[in-house]
């Protein structure tokens, strides 16, 4: 991780979970940390949890990442105060309560935006930022298992995790977009999706809870190790399932 020293790292949906944990273990291996967060207050209590010559390490920044304009006022901060943006990762995602068949357009579309459109506009600008300064950065999805394959019916349920998996499954096609749009343009950007199984966070609904789960933290370790990986390795896919899940 030496060669991010000091560098700056953007994670959205740092509020909670997998976001948090990432946020943490940036902070520790030397990064200035933009977390972007709708609950910006609790980044906020994230920073002061942190010891005192690491605090300003980390910048809580209110972002709807769902909305264009939230989006670019951020973004115009970040460069404005920090010069660029050397790593993204592209946490934040969301879920709701309710079948594809009957469930409020207005949840489906959200879940869209935040988990599909969310990912498009923060990589717009961190690439432009990338690109502009002739930065080799990278590029991180938290993906789901679930945008690879989805899990086998519960037999007298319904399903209720609706578009979240299409929505995952984009990811998984976007990862290879920005691979080879990366490639194209000349840059050595890194872009890698990362799919975990079954993660111990508020999103998770309370029907999954009854299995093997991964920890928060068990993904930000992932995470860093693609970023620690040398120059001519790239890090496209990672799975990561607890053991023992019988998904």
């Amino acid at each position: 991780m030496d060669r991010w020293q000091n560098r700056v790292a953007v994670v959205t949906g740092a509020s909670s979970g997998i976001g948090s944990a990432i946020v943490l273990d940036l902070v520790s291996a030397g990064l200035v940390v933009v977390g972007l967060a709708r609950r910006v207050e609790r980044v906020k209590d994230l920073q002061k949890s942190l010891p005192a010559d690491r605090k300003d390490k980390l910048v809580p920044l209110y972002c709807d990442v769902g909305n264009e304009a939230s989006v670019k006022e951020a973004f115009d901060v970040i460069e404005e105060k920090l010069g660029g943006i050397d790593i993204l990762i592209n946490n934040a995602g969301t879920l709701h309560d309710g079948r594809l068949v009957d469930m409020p357009l207005s949840l489906v579309q959200q879940t869209v935006q935040t988990n599909i459109m969310g990912i498009v506009m923060c990589t717009q600008r961190a690439f432009a930022s990338m690109k502009k300064r002739n930065f080799d950065g990278h590029v991180v999805l938290i993906n789901s298992i679930l945008g690879h394959k989805l899990f086998a019916p519960i037999p007298g349920k319904v399903p209720e995790m609706n578009v979240y998996p299409p929505t995952k499954h984009a990811v998984t096609a976007l990862t290879e977009m920005y691979r080879q749009e990366f490639l194209a343009l000349g840059t050595r950007i890194k872009i890698t999706s990362v799919s975990p199984g079954v993660v111990d966070t508020e999103i998770v609904p309370d029907s999954f809870r009854d299995q093997t789960m991964l920890k928060a933290e068990d993904i930000s370790r992932a995470v860093l190790f693609t970023l620690s990986t040398p120059p001519n390795m790239q890090v496209h896919e990672m799975i990561i399932k607890p053991t023992g899940e019988l998904l």
